[in-house]
């Protein structure tokens, strides 16, 4: 819950900057490595966005895969913890290049 409610108070905050009546849209990218359910941040959405300018807005959540990527043979491959051995060459200099992310992507906003 406190996830969807910070994203509620960094999207209405933005939005009254920019003078809107109201949020219809919030588009995030969650990284599968980010320690964010995705289903459950869509559950717990409606109740936090309650009362506020994106109390009707639409949700959508785009999931990134999370990649490692080796230092030894530059091979970029799927991972689902930090540390991990390359597959091709059997390193543990795989680096997390991908799916650790959090962020808002966008919001479309509706004027007064």
């Amino acid at each position: 819950m406190s996830v969807a409610l910070s994203i509620v108070d960094a999207v209405e905050e933005k939005a009254r900057l920019e003078g809107a009546g109201r949020i219809s849209e919030i588009e995030l990218v969650v990284g599968r490595m980010a320690g964010i359910q995705p289903e459950s941040l869509k559950f717990c959405f409606p109740a936090a966005a309650r009362g506020t300018l994106a109390e009707d807005a639409v949700l959508l959540i785009e999931e990134r895969e999370a990649l490692g990527s080796c230092a030894d043979c530059g091979s970029t491959f799927p991972v689902s913890f930090y540390l991990v051995e390359c597959p091709r060459c059997r390193s543990l200099g795989v680096r997390v290049v991908s799916g650790d992310e959090f962020l808002i992507q966008s919001i479309t906003i509706e004027e007064e």
